[in-house]
């Protein structure tokens, strides 16, 4: 699993678009909120963890298609189902790999962002773990869905029209849980929700996302 993930991401730096889209991505989203909601400091404040929420999800939709597209495309994909590592640990494998390349990065940078917003230093650190904590949901979920679209024609707008709806709930705990912080809220109900819901996420699907595999590549 590790070889695989390693390999993943120097494909992801070798084809591009791996760290630098999504950060970009995010970048001019948090640039062009305050100019469509105006320079209320107060209300960029109030509204920015679920903009950078809104920002992360989206900045991590722009590369779930390339999740397995490279190895379909190269005929590598089912050499890898029918190896003896087991689909699971592939599934696994290649989350790890779209997490350290997007979901990572952004983690990190969101909080950093979040200056551009007005946003007080303790709702950074809660958005930091808020982000920690769901981005690998949102990764698997992806590898999911990307493993459900393979070989679809133009399967991009499919992909997403698939996934956001998984994606809601961890949209709406993980701003609820940076919201709260912020405030001096009690976050127990959407700490626990949100890491439920990235536990569950890696427990379960990784077996969907190889039956699909299977099911697709025969």
């Amino acid at each position: 699993m590790r070889a695989l993930v390693l390999r993943d991401l120097r494909l992801a730096l070798r084809a591009g678009g791996g760290f630098g889209l999504g950060l970009a991505f995010l970048l001019i989203i948090v640039t062009l909120v305050p100019f469509g909601i105006g320079p209320d400091r107060a209300l960029l404040g109030a509204v920015a963890p679920g903009i950078l929420w809104v920002g992360a999800l989206l900045a991590v939709l722009l590369s779930l298609d390339r999740i397995f597209a490279l190895d379909h495309e190269d005929g590598s994909l089912p050499l890898l189902v029918t190896s003896p590592l087991p689909g699971e640990g592939i599934a696994l494998a290649k989350a790890a790999a779209h997490w350290l390349t997007t979901g990572l990065p952004i983690t990190l940078a969101a909080p950093v962002l979040g200056l551009l917003l007005d946003l007080a230093a303790p709702a950074r650190l809660w958005l930091l773990l808020a982000l920690a904590l769901g981005t690998p949901a949102l990764s698997m979920i992806g590898t999911f869905g990307a493993a459900v679209t393979l070989g679809v024609r133009r399967g991009g707008l499919l992909l997403s029209l698939l996934v956001l709806p998984l994606y809601m709930p961890v949209l709406i705990y993980g701003a609820e849980l940076a919201r709260r912080g912020a405030a001096g809220e009690a976050v127990t109900t959407p700490l626990l929700m949100l890491a439920g819901i990235t536990l569950a996420t890696l427990a379960l699907l990784p077996f969907a996302t190889a039956l699909v595999l299977r099911v697709n590549l025969r």
